[in-house]
Formats: C-alpha cells, sequence, structure tokens
C-alpha cells in the first residue's frame, strides 16, 4: 500500500513541476507563478492519503476478548444455596455468589482465585483445570470458626474462541451428612457405656424380687424406688443424649433472631425456682436494662438452665446463686462488642486442673455426686456446643473452697435504637 501511495505521488509532483515550468513561460509575472504553485500544492495536500504508514495511524482501542457473564446467569447463580465461583481462563474471579462469601470473602470479584481461596488441595485442582486437564472434584474440610465439610467440584467450559471461556468451581456443604454419621456413631457409643450401670441395677432388682424378695414387702418397696432414681437416671440420659445431638448437627448454622439476654436468663431462673427452695438456695438477679443478641431462645434458655441447676445441684445448702450482667467493649471488626451474663455459686469450687475438661462428655469432677443429684455428664457439653452455634465462649473462673463463676460472653446484637415492642424476639 505505501508503494502504491509513493508512486501516485511521484507522479502528481511531476505533473504539478511541469504546470509550473509551462506557466513561467508564458506568464513571466512571479506572482502568478507563485500563486498557481501554492494552488497545486494545496490540491495535491487533499488528494494525498493522511496516513499512508501504518505505524502512524492511531492506536484504537483493543477489543474486550474478556469473556462477560450474562447478567441473566449472574442472577440465577446468586439465587442458588450452594457457593459458586466463575473464574475466568487467567484465574480472575467473575463471579462469587452470595454463598461462596463464608469461603472467599465479600470483594473476590476482579480478583485471582489464589487470593481469595485460602485451600491448597482445591487450588492444586483449579491449576490443573485452567491448563487445561479434566474436571476434577475433591473434599476438603475449614477448621475454623467451627468445622465444616466441603466437596468442590471444578470444570472448564469454553466457547469457540481459544482464549474465552470460564472455570466453574461448585461447592456441596457435606456438614451436616458428616455430623450425622458422627453423631450416630458416638451416640451408641455413649448410650451404651452410660447406660450399661442402671440397667444392670435394674435387672439385679427385677430377678432379686422374683426370687426370694418375692414375699419381703420392705424389700419390694425399697428396691422399686431404686428401680424408679435409676430408670428416671435413663431417660434423663437419653433425652441430654438426643438434645446434644440435635444441638450439634445444627451447630454450623448461625441464629439469625434477636433476644434480650436479661429476659431469657430471668425465664430460665424461674423455672428452677422451686428446685432452689429445696434446697434453700436462694437465686439473686442482678437488675439490668435489656441486653440484646443475636441467638436463638430456646437454647439460650437451655445453656442458663444448665448453668443455674449447676449452681444449685453444686452449691452450698442455704446459700446464694448469683446471677450478673455487662458488656464488654469490641477491638476492631474481629473482635465485634460482646455482652455478658456470669452465674457464680458459692460451693466447694473445682481444682484448676479440672476447668478443661469440664465441657467433655460425662466428665464429672465428683461422680458420686453428681449421680446422686441426677446428673448425666452432658450439660456442659450441650452449653459448649450451644454457644459455638452463637459464636459465643464460656469463661470459667473458680477458687477451691470458695464456689466458681460461669461467664457466657456473645455478641451484641446490632440493633438500632428502637422501642422495646419494635424489636425482634425469637
Amino acid at each position: 500500500m505505501f508503494r502504491t501511495w509513493l508512486r501516485s505521488t511521484m507522479i502528481m509532483c511531476a505533473v504539478v513541476a511541469a504546470a509550473i515550468l509551462v506557466l513561467a513561460a508564458f506568464y513571466p509575472d512571479p506572482m502568478v507563478v507563485a500563486l498557481a504553485a501554492a494552488v497545486a500544492f494545496l490540491g495535491l495536500g487533499i488528494y494525498a492519503p493522511r496516513h499512508p504508514n501504518k505505524n502512524l495511524v492511531p492506536p484504537q482501542p483493543e477489543a474486550n476478548t474478556r469473556p462477560v457473564l450474562p447478567e441473566a446467569a449472574r442472577l440465577l447463580l446468586e439465587a442458588l444455596d450452594d457457593p459458586v465461583v466463575i473464574c475466568d481462563l487467567t484465574g480472575r474471579v467473575v463471579l462469587a455468589n452470595r454463598t461462596s462469601r463464608v469461603l472467599v470473602g465479600s470483594d473476590a470479584e476482579r480478583k485471582h482465585i489464589s487470593a481469595v481461596l485460602r485451600y491448597p488441595e482445591v487450588l492444586e485442582c483449579v491449576e490443573r483445570v485452567l491448563s487445561g486437564g479434566d474436571a476434577e472434584s475433591i473434599a476438603f474440610t475449614i477448621l475454623v470458626p467451627v468445622e465444616r465439610h466441603y466437596q468442590a467440584r471444578i470444570a472448564q467450559a469454553k466457547t469457540g474462541e481459544a482464549t474465552a471461556g470460564f472455570v466453574l468451581l461448585q461447592f456441596h456443604d457435606l456438614t451436616s451428612m458428616r455430623r450425622a454419621e458422627e453423631m450416630r456413631a458416638d451416640f451408641v457409643a455413649n448410650a451404651s457405656h452410660e447406660l450399661r450401670t442402671p440397667l444392670a441395677a435394674v435387672s439385679g432388682f427385677i430377678d432379686t424380687l422374683r426370687g426370694h424378695a418375692r414375699n419381703d414387702t420392705d424389700a419390694r418397696e425399697r428396691f422399686l424406688e431404686i428401680m424408679s432414681v435409676e430408670t428416671g437416671r435413663m431417660r434423663r440420659l437419653i433425652d441430654d443424649l438426643l438434645s446434644l445431638t440435635r444441638i450439634e448437627l445444627n451447630e454450623h448454622n448461625p441464629p439469625m433472631g434477636e433476644v434480650d439476654l436479661v429476659a431469657v436468663v430471668r425465664d430460665a431462673a424461674a423455672v428452677l425456682g422451686p428446685l432452689a427452695e429445696v434446697d434453700r438456695i436462694q437465686i439473686s438477679i442482678e437488675q439490668s436494662a435489656p441486653l440484646w443478641v443475636v441467638g436463638d431462645r430456646d437454647e439460650l434458655t437451655q445453656v442458663f438452665q444448665n448453668l443455674v441447676h449447676n449452681a444449685i445441684k453444686y452449691g452450698r445448702e442455704g446459700g446464694t446463686v448469683r446471677v450478673r450482667f455487662g458488656t464488654s467493649p469490641g477491638a476492631g471488626r474481629a473482635n465485634p462488642p460482646q455482652v455478658f451474663a456470669s452465674v457464680q455459686d458459692e460451693g466447694e469450687g473445682i481444682a484448676r486442673e479440672a476447668i478443661p475438661r469440664l465441657t467433655e462428655r460425662f466428665y464429672r469432677v465428683d461422680i458420686k455426686r453428681s449421680r446422686e443429684r441426677g446428673g448425666t455428664g452432658l450439660g456442659l457439653a450441650i452449653v459448649k456446643h450451644i454457644l459455638n452455634r452463637h459464636n459465643g465462649r464460656l469463661q470459667i473462673d473458680s477458687v477451691v473452697g470458695q464456689g466458681s463463676t460461669f461467664a457466657v460472653y456473645l455478641p451484641s446484637a446490632s440493633v438500632q435504637a428502637l422501642p422495646v415492642q419494635d424489636r425482634k424476639a425469637v
């Protein structure tokens, strides 16, 4: 193209030069010759191409070769309950739906997948698929803040162009299924272990009543009373095991409602009032304005029923169980403000080395006294798992000979200054 333009330009220049020479011969006036030359070169400038050299052409904006996800597809993927992340073939996140934020955060889009997904085994699969490999599937586990199990499937979907396409990361939450399997095995093991003793006792008394104590009225009444106590213990044990299993199955799903912690504690203590009167124990609850937390009312009621019940069972006869409330300031987004309620008894106290084990299943500091008072060894384990679901914590302080304090810390609810009747309760 450039050579053609050059040839045409040279011919035009020769024609113009010849025309100027002819004019100079017939019109010796220099003004006429200059005017003709000016007009000729002006016409040549208009005729000549503006940009004969391709290197001089102003750069045109490059076409956007990055694939764009249709808006309808984005809306559909946002509606899915399973986490979904879509990347382009460079590994940059094009879409991360709402349920994927627990895995990649809330600002993952336009970032590279390796910057937002922190699980090496999954990233290795993504790298292989991005390199042209076949679709892959892998199971992985998240340990914090609550243990969760996922199955990830990574597959590539190409368009007609070699550089266009997507990589789909689909995650399926297996936590409920895994927990059900674990709970089933734990339930069988725990139930068989803890039920063995009362079942053996009941069976022995039945054999005795069928044998030499058949006609002994006093022995029959005494044995029937013991059998009633043991069957009651088995019933409480099974109820607590079922309650613990149900709580653990739902532990990874945080509650959504808002409750007044002060009202929850007062309701829990009111139910236990008659039990405290038997041991002449007074329950003293500090006056406090409403303290709102995000939580499940029934589960939090169970937490404080267990704690107050323990304080009554292991407190000093004729003593006082004191309940206090308070708030703890936060320290940034990682540590938001908290609300706490503490339950203090006047019992014998707990040795320091035993405190870390108090929330283990069936752990008892004083096995004999616990069984005499109807304990199953599951109360604090239930408290621990409920607080895990609520993103809370249990703090235990105890001095031997003086008593123990169990403090429950829960994240404060972000509630606007609304009238009490306008707040959402669960």
